[in-house]
């Protein structure tokens, strides 16, 4: 992905799409910094990598859209949005509650969870197969659900 950043900052120029050329410039910038981090650790970037950064700053701006919305900035929370958009564009489709549902009932049966005790087994198997594609704190309460239906 990072080797896309400056086609598609080239393209955002030549569109003249400042609000899509900002948030590019501020993934490039995310991504040249975890890229440092790693190779002080002795490491290359990984595609995980990446995508941790992605939902991280995701994350930090519906932080700050209900922040502005509570304080009437209607105008900056909207520009969190436009951000969190392009952002998006570069993160795994989410699963909706039905396939999520599916992988949960996988891994119980993968990890052979008998009851809520095993809650952190179940977890550990759906966050090493669908890492970015599951909510996990929607998906946790479904692994309460379905767990305490067994045990």
């Amino acid at each position: 992905m990072r080797e896309q950043l400056p086609t598609l900052m080239k393209e955002a120029m030549k569109a003249g799409d400042k609000k899509r050329l900002g948030a590019i410039r501020l993934i490039g910038a995310a991504m040249k910094d975890r890229e440092i981090e790693a190779r002080g650790a002795g490491r290359e970037m990984t595609d995980e990598d990446e995508q941790a950064v992605l939902r991280k700053m995701v994350k930090q701006r519906q932080d700050s859209i209900v922040a502005f919305e509570a304080a009437g900035r209607d105008e900056l929370a909207a520009q969190e949005r436009d951000e969190v958009a392009v952002l998006s564009e570069f993160l795994p489709q989410m699963m909706d509650e039905g396939g999520a549902r599916a992988a949960i009932s996988a891994a119980i049966a993968e990890t052979g969870a008998a009851g809520p005790k095993d809650m952190g087994k179940v977890i550990a198997a759906v966050k090493a197969k669908h890492a970015g594609q599951v909510d996990f704190g929607k998906a946790s309460a479904i692994v309460k659900e379905m767990l305490a239906a067994l045990g």
